[in-house]
């Protein structure tokens, strides 16, 4: 079965970077897309941008200047880095299977709160 955690500081300051980590247990991480989704307070879900099976990123165009997404296969995880974070980019944050309207699998979310 697979599963997928993620992991990583639950409040970062504005103009810093937030980085998240998200592991996945059983399943192929090199034959899969890999996704990050959030959902701020009181919004849907938004999605953030994926990684392909070859390791090519895709990211949306309203946060495309400022993440980063990357893969570590040996350690079977993959990373999200969002630089210069602002309290807008407060939000409950997943990784997830897939792409875009094809997600499979779900982390549990992790909240990440940006204060100062």
């Amino acid at each position: 079965q697979v599963q997928l955690q993620e992991s990583g500081p639950g409040l970062v300051k504005p103009s810093q970077t937030l980085s998240l980590t998200c592991t996945v247990s059983g399943g192929s991480i090199i034959a899969n897309y890999w996704s990050w989704i959030r959902r701020p307070p009181g919004k849907g879900l938004e999605w953030i941008g994926y990684i392909t099976y070859g390791g090519t990123t895709y990211y949306s165009p309203s946060l495309k200047s400022r993440t980063s997404i990357s893969r570590d296969t040996s350690k079977r995880q993959f990373t999200l880095q969002l630089s210069s974070v602002t309290p807008e980019d407060t939000a409950v944050y997943y990784c997830a299977r897939g792409r875009p309207g094809e997600y499979d699998y779900w982390g549990q979310g992790t909240q990440v709160t940006v204060s100062s």
